[in-house]
């Protein structure tokens, strides 16, 4: 009962969340403007191209899965790859951060991958993920620091000096109890040991996460990289263009809401709903949209976006679940 009570929880609370931050943003929005900017103002030319590459970033995830994969002496066919990246977005819509088992579920199903040497491949993703957005926040931030400095200025949050944050007591109670819990764990571990299951399970991680060392071919990583997070960027830039109000904003601007956006989906709720739409409305407006249009913008981009994570975690499970897939290069 505890189980069944821990696993709803965990489906209900991202999408109760984010429910209440977009009742919050949109509690004085006149949906009827939405279908009024669906049927006339849309161009749904732009929108088209903009989904293109949201599908190529998944395509290019999956080539890139693989490569890691390889220097475990695992070598799933290439459409299974992709098909399980199409299905781990959508399993990250139903209970966030899901996904990330997911996939490393499909391909032990369909190719017969360790499931552990794929989640630590999984584990290495995100770590260089997280090093890429921060390359790329970095150089937003340099590029566009104006308009960040008012968007903290206007959301009311503030950044703590370093000084201030060594200054207080909370600071040393959660550095000590940190440090207190990891002497602890080490000791536990020493003298009674790990049972045979976990450790090869943290084998098979360690294994999967020091992949990216023996990669057969490092140039091409990288530039699977560098094209992930470029068609991640011109997902979101080419919707500009679906808007007169938005048409003129500008590389640099869609830098600044792509910034903005890929943080806020850290928040978990399903495919970042509430506080993406915030983040995205609130930096819109910084540069001169009305507060109604950045909304429209971010409902009808956000639905759209998510409509074809649906739609490519259904295709990618249908091929998984008839063998379609299977028979694929």
């Amino acid at each position: 009962m505890k189980e069944r009570l821990k696993k709803s929880l965990k489906a209900i609370l991202p999408i109760v969340l984010g429910a209440f931050v977009l009742y919050f943003v949109y509690r004085d929005y006149d949906f009827s403007r939405i279908g009024e900017v669906l049927h006339y103002e849309v161009s749904w030319d732009w929108m088209v191209v903009s989904l293109l590459f949201g599908v190529m970033s998944h395509v290019f995830r999956g080539l890139r899965w693989k490569q890691t994969l390889q220097p475990l002496g695992e070598h799933p066919q290439t459409a299974n790859c992709v098909d399980a990246i199409f299905i781990s977005y959508a399993a990250n819509l139903i209970i966030p951060r899901m996904g990330e088992l997911t996939r490393c579920a499909v391909l032990n199903k369909t190719d017969g991958v360790n499931f552990s040497k794929a989640l630590g491949t999984v584990v290495t993703e995100r770590i260089i993920d997280g090093v890429c957005i921060l390359l790329i926040s970095a150089l937003t931030f340099v590029l566009q620091m104006p308009v960040f400095v008012r968007f903290f200025h206007e959301t009311g949050t503030k950044i703590p000096s370093v000084g201030h944050l060594v200054a207080s007591p909370w600071f040393y109670v959660s550095l000590f109890s940190v440090v207190g819990a990891s002497i602890l764990l080490f000791y536990i571990i020493k003298v009674f040991g790990l049972p045979k299951k976990l450790r090869a399970l943290l084998l098979g991680i360690w294994q999967g996460v020091l992949s990216v060392r023996q990669v057969a071919n490092p140039p091409k990583f990288v530039a699977y990289t560098i094209l992930i997070w470029l068609c991640y960027l011109l997902h979101f830039y080419f919707t500009f263009f679906c808007f007169d109000f938005s048409a003129n904003l500008g590389l640099l601007a869609g830098l600044v809401m792509f910034v903005g956006g890929t943080f806020a989906v850290i928040v978990p709720t399903p495919n970042g709903a509430g506080p993406w739409h915030f983040a995205v409305i609130t930096m819109m407006m910084l540069y001169g949209v009305e507060s109604t249009d950045a909304a429209t913008f971010a409902l009808i981009v956000h639905a759209i976006q998510t409509l074809l994570v649906i739609v490519l975690g259904v295709w990618g499970w249908l091929r998984v679940s008839t063998g379609r897939s299977h028979r694929c290069q």
